[in-house]
């Protein structure tokens, strides 16, 4: 899966609705976004048919049931299928990397070599991956400074950029 943010307004991709779970309006929620806020009572969601706002949510393996205000049938339920959800950034701690900071970041290595621009951040289990427009897929583990200034610092294990040079 790769990451990007959506929407135009600096929305980020939170989740996606799959499909409807029961027959009383509620749907399932595979989720983009760790921060389970996101879907607190009265959290509102944007899609492109308009808001959302969440009356009642609850973990369900490893999605989400949701029932959103105005959605009470699974008529209704089905006709949010497919529907992806967005919402504005929320503040970060220091340490975490967003992937809207990310994508359009020049990448260079502690030396200050430039190693390309970073095109997507895909999602991969040992590490997510910086996917760069010279070809290289880094770790994002091996970010040791940014972003700043459009710009992400890597100290990366010798020979990895070698076979794109």
């Amino acid at each position: 899966m790769t990451a990007t943010t959506d929407g135009g307004d600096d929305l980020l991709e939170v989740g996606r609705i799959t499909k409807p779970h029961g027959l009383r309006g509620e749907v399932v929620v595979q989720m983009v976004s760790d921060r389970a806020e996101r879907l607190s009572p009265g959290a509102r969601l944007t899609t492109d048919a308009g808001d959302l706002v969440v009356r009642h949510a609850r973990a369900h393996q490893d999605r989400w049931i949701v029932v959103f205000e105005g959605v009470g049938t699974r008529e209704d339920a089905d006709g949010l299928r497919g529907t992806t959800l967005r919402a504005a950034p929320l503040p970060s701690a220091p340490d975490e990397l967003w992937v809207h900071e990310l994508v359009g970041c020049e990448v260079r290595t502690v030396d200050g070599t430039p190693r390309g621009t970073v095109e997507a951040v895909v999602d991969n289990p040992a590490a997510d991956l910086l996917s760069l427009d010279t070809g290289p897929l880094v770790p994002v583990v091996f970010v040791v400074h940014g972003p700043d200034d459009g710009v992400l610092v890597v100290d990366t294990p010798d020979g990895l950029f070698e076979l794109w040079d």
